[in-house]
């Protein structure tokens, strides 16, 4: 049994398919069929039932999977810290990051990385949190900027820190007077509210409507999107109300922007965490990318 059949079997149980896995592998389908055979005859076992449409693991197939997972993660724990050894200074980390919450927080954490680190690379995946925690889950990112609470057992975390979320209206609202004399706005009063929100599977999506339904109503959405930048600028052109991290909330535009309101007391947040899954290796390039992130986060929150 070599290291690289491993390798070939986890790949075949994630895409399900060996074309595909085969070109994830960078090798040709014939070569990949020609391993696994040669792999299921040394074990005596089958470790895929192949069909027309789909290939599945057996029994043995998914007990095999799982020892083979734990001794790849060993594999590359071994190569992770000896490279740490080796190469103090330099590595790799792949960061997972929500599009919304990366574009403010990110421009000001890695140039004060790279300042220090200069020779660490840093690769940047963006996807919904949904996404991020499965790739993360999955060792497809090294760690994920992301919020509590988070979904997947299988993840933990470091605490960035809490972030308050205010209210963001149109221009010419009711309720936009308040910006100048310092009144606080409760959910309560957003009943009867158009509600501009951002589409199923974004973490700020659901806790938006959770924060809702913990004021004793539904909100009634009438536009989504994926992208904070246009549901500001939908509230902005008067379509609705939102609610907005307080980094989002105070970061400078020029145009089609809503006025932000505080929140009553008890104020909402949430809470930034960096997810890594649990058990894996922290390189020290990822373990230097937190703190800075930690730092860089802490500074922002007392400006």
């Amino acid at each position: 049994m070599e290291l690289r059949q491993l390798l070939y079997v986890l790949q075949i149980a994630s895409e399900r398919n060996f074309s595909r896995a085969a070109e994830k592998l960078h090798i040709a389908q014939p070569s990949l069929s020609q391993q696994l055979s040669k792999l299921e005859k040394e074990l005596g076992v089958m470790l895929f039932q192949r069909n027309t449409s789909a290939v599945e693991l057996t029994h043995a197939g998914t007990k095999f999977v799982e020892q083979a997972q734990i001794i790849i993660d060993a594999v590359e724990l071994l190569r992770q810290e000896m490279t740490d050894i080796s190469e103090l200074r330099t590595g790799r980390v792949v960061v997972g990051s929500m599009p919304i919450t990366g574009a403010h927080l990110l421009p000001h954490v890695l140039p004060v990385f790279k300042r220090k680190y200069p020779e660490i690379e840093i690769t940047l995946l963006e996807d919904s949190s949904m996404n991020l925690e499965k790739l993360t889950a999955s060792g497809q990112t090294d760690l994920s900027l992301l919020s509590l609470p988070l979904e997947i057992p299988a993840l933990a975390y470091e605490i960035l820190g809490e972030e308050r979320i205010d209210l963001a209206v149109p221009p010419e609202h009711p309720l936009a007077e308040r910006a100048s004399t310092g009144r606080r706005t409760s959910l309560e009063e957003l009943k009867q509210e158009s509600f501009i929100v951002l589409k199923e599977g974004q973490g700020f999506r659901k806790m938006t409507v959770d924060l809702c339904r913990q004021a004793g109503f539904e909100p009634s959405v009438v536009f989504e999107s994926n992208n904070m930048e246009t549901v500001q600028s939908l509230v902005a052109a008067g379509m609705g109300v939102t609610l907005v991290p307080r980094f989002i909330s105070r970061a400078p535009r020029s145009e089609f922007v809503p006025v932000y309101l505080p929140l009553a007391d008890p104020v909402p947040s949430r809470t930034l965490v960096v997810a890594y899954r649990k058990g894996r290796y922290l390189s020290k390039a990822a373990e230097a990318f937190i703190d800075t992130f930690q730092t860089t986060v802490a500074e922002l929150a007392q400006e």
